[in-house]
């Protein structure tokens, strides 16, 4: 085993059956993602990003294919982890954001970061960890505010607050300035390559955004499932 890789992915393949029509949304897809690598995914929709993603994130089972993280076989074809132990994963390696918020609305910017922390915490002081993770993106001043008195900048930095209160080793980023204008993207753009640099942080990105995508050491083009380029 190779204790860089924080991925590694053989074959995986994803198939949607509608009546007999099988739909290959992952095609035998095979890559390697090093610890502290940023990549990027890029491709049509419809090419199967976010499905890909959403397999090498443990939160969608391929069909077929092996998947180990962090050395550990997850899905193979002898061998493949509990629900549980899943759950178990998702929570303790990875750190996920979305292109849709998903801050609950009755809660503050506080209270939205912790909310991961209900279930699983790493933290002993999760508070003060989470004030210093919003001040380190320029929250400070937000976190007794709701989402619906934030930007959509600052709901997408909140967002990215929560994704990183129990320390994760990966962060999965699906087309998380998808919903921002040019400027609000590229705060989010600079946030996500410092915490790359500064933290070391494993970082998979999904975007239509080639500027996005150019900040990332490795860009990765789909298409119908396959990937069919990769660039360094």
């Amino acid at each position: 085993m190779n204790n860089d890789i924080a991925i590694a992915a053989q074959n995986l393949t994803k198939i949607y059956r509608r009546g007999t029509e099988e739909i290959f949304a992952v095609n035998a897809v095979s890559l390697d993602i090093r610890k502290g690598e940023y990549v990027a995914f890029i491709g049509p929709s419809g090419s199967g990003k976010t499905t890909l993603i959403n397999i090498l994130g443990c939160l969608d089972n391929p069909t077929s294919g092996n998947l180990s993280i962090a050395n550990r076989t997850i899905f193979g074809q002898k061998k493949a982890v509990s629900e549980r132990e899943l759950t178990k994963v998702r929570r303790e390696l990875f750190g996920y954001i979305f292109q849709k918020f998903y801050l609950i609305p009755t809660l503050n910017v506080l209270e939205n970061v912790l909310l991961p922390c209900t279930f699983y915490c790493k933290e002993a002081a999760p508070e003060a960890y989470a004030a210093e993770l919003l001040q380190s993106l320029g929250m400070e001043k937000r976190m007794n505010h709701l989402p619906g008195q934030l930007s959509g900048g600052e709901m997408q930095r909140v967002a990215i607050a929560r994704s990183l209160v129990n320390r994760p080793q990966i962060l999965l980023a699906d087309e998380p300035t998808g919903n921002l204008d040019s400027a609000r993207s590229g705060e989010i753009s600079q946030v996500l390559q410092e915490l790359n640099r500064k933290e070391g942080l494993t970082i998979i990105l999904v975007t239509h955004n080639p500027e996005l995508a150019k900040t990332a050491h490795r860009i990765i083009e789909l298409r119908d499932g396959r990937i069919v380029d990769k660039m360094a």
